[in-house]
């Protein structure tokens, strides 16, 4: 499964938040935010911080995707 963080830049967008924002306000590492730029995978507990500082649910900063893979495989 591949992941996607849209959701995430999306309230950053509505709140009018770069990723400098997102990042010192959620006091998570630039590495972190790096991660997420490019739909990589981050722990739990980054994800955590983040919901905890935008006060959302995990679903609404994350979407799993299919892989092409996995379409295949069905």
């Amino acid at each position: 499964m591949a992941i996607s963080y849209n959701k995430l830049w999306k309230i950053c967008v509505d709140k009018k938040w770069k990723k400098q924002d997102l990042q010192k306000n959620s006091k998570v590492s630039w590495g972190c935010i790096t991660k997420l730029s490019k739909d990589e995978v981050v722990s739990m507990d980054i994800l955590i911080k983040i919901c905890r500082t935008l006060n959302c649910d995990i679903g609404d900063i994350i979407e799993i995707l299919p892989n092409h893979n996995d379409t295949e495989e069905k």
